[in-house]
């Protein structure tokens, strides 16, 4: 019998909640949503919120590559998880008074005083300097989870530290992490030409840009933070730059770095 993670996390949700809120009405008793910028939106969360209910009560398909070709990992199977989401468990987590709470959890997001902890949604949950470990207590969570998110940390030790603090013993974290340009170069692995003072000068005064780290630097720190690596898939692409072509700071890249353009990770705590 699958049990439901209970306390969920998501780090940088963007403007859509839509991640956690699918957990909460299939099982999930809390969501804490860790952004850097505001961006969610009430009005919109709502629109979604009240869509994602008729999706799960009809049990429709999930939307596959051919409607979200970046969204990864891709999966082999993309109907409706039954096997998982018996009839029994989808009816209970769709009970009328079950969907109103978390409706009107949604309603107050952002309201402290509200006195509802379903979602809690932090920020600015991180600056350049450190991640804030107070914003939940050792253990707090079932599962923490990211899409393309992790590339645009700039302090990832801090992110690693705080997501060991928080994850209970027997939780997971599953995070899709995208290694390319996102717009500053040409070519896909063009940002690791970029010289430094370049960079600093195209960053600027944005709250994030990329942090630019290769896919080893994250395997490290989770070996350094005592995550175990249960699945593992890296995303392969031709790097377009030889050696010499990288800026200093990313001479010394792998073969296996620059032609890792993206990683798929799930990981326990050992």
């Amino acid at each position: 019998m699958w049990n439901a993670p209970r306390r969920i996390a998501e780090l940088g949700p963007g403007d859509s909640l839509g991640i956690g809120l699918t957990a909460l009405l299939t099982g999930a008793e809390q969501y804490f949503a860790f952004d850097v910028v505001e961006h969610a939106s009430n009005q919109q969360n709502l629109t979604i919120f009240d869509e994602l209910v008729e999706l799960v009560r009809s049990r429709a398909d999930i939307p596959g590559e051919d409607e979200f070709p970046l969204v990864k990992p891709y999966l082999d199977d993309y109907r409706f998880p039954n096997d998982v989401l018996s009839e029994e468990h989808i009816v209970k987590c769709l009970q009328p008074e079950r969907v109103a709470r978390i409706r009107r959890a949604l309603e107050n997001l952002g309201q402290v005083d509200s006195g509802d902890s379903t979602i809690r949604y932090v920020v600015p949950w991180m600056t350049t300097e450190q991640a804030d470990h107070a914003s939940l207590h050792e253990q707090a969570v079932d599962m923490i989870c990211s899409q393309a998110v992790l590339e645009h940390v700039d302090n990832l030790a801090e992110a690693y530290s705080a997501m060991r603090t928080w994850l209970h013993k027997d939780g997971f974290i599953s995070h899709q992490i995208d290694f390319k340009c996102h717009g500053t170069a040409l070519d896909w692995d063009g940002h690791w030409a970029v010289p430094a003072p370049i960079w600093k000068i195209m960053r600027g005064a944005r709250p994030y840009l990329i942090n630019r780290q290769p896919c080893s630097e994250h395997l490290r720190l989770l070996e350094s933070n005592q995550f175990g690596v249960k699945i593992r898939n890296p995303i392969h692409t031709d790097s377009t730059l030889s050696q010499t072509q990288l800026a200093a700071d990313f001479r010394t890249l792998s073969d296996s770095d620059r032609n890792t353009s993206g990683l798929y990770v799930l990981a326990v705590p050992t």
